[in-house]
């Protein structure tokens, strides 16, 4: 069945998500700009496949899984980059130095997440600062559950074996 929606009632969900449907480009796009196009593009791409909205999920997270897939996309256009992790210090301190205090440690930990793939530090965001479910990033992402949380324990090993390299190097 063909829904018919109104520019009105379009321009109303677009005001009521297109900060968060930015904010989520943003983490993958690391660039405003970039984000802002791509949320652009996800909302015409929504609109035109509204019929394909079959209530499996929040309209929100059918927004931002049309989000993620045109993100995607433009991160396939963009060249690759290379990250140099030679200057992280995002370990313990050593016995010899003073403790880190709780936004040091903060701080230290968000720079190492920057420092990993665009799609990890997408799963680390959903899950653990925007406390989304699994079951619902599985629907963004389009992976299964269980993959994720999988998924999400190897990053937090490779986030401690960054740390443990960088120590070392000290």
């Amino acid at each position: 069945m063909k829904h018919t929606v109104s520019k009105q009632d379009f321009a109303l969900l677009v005001r009521q998500n297109a900060a968060q449907v930015i904010d989520f480009a943003c983490r993958l796009l690391h660039s405003r700009e970039d984000a802002e196009e791509t949320a652009q593009d996800a909302f015409v791409k929504a609109f035109r496949q509204l019929d394909t909205f079959r209530g499996e999920a929040t309209l929100l997270t059918w927004l931002l899984r049309i989000t993620y897939n045109e993100a995607l996309n433009r991160l396939r256009r963009q060249p690759p980059h290379t990250v140099d992790i030679s200057d992280m210090h995002i370990a313990d301190t050593a016995d010899d130095e003073a403790p880190l205090n709780r936004e040091e440690r903060i701080e230290r930990l968000e720079k190492a997440i920057g420092h990993l793939p665009p799609n990890d530090q997408l799963l680390l965001h959903l899950y653990y600062y925007d406390d989304r479910p699994l079951r619902d990033i599985a629907y963004i992402m389009d992976a299964p559950a269980n993959a994720l949380a999988v998924r999400l324990h190897r990053i937090r090993k490779r986030l401690q074996g960054m740390i443990k390299t960088d120590s070392n190097e000290q």
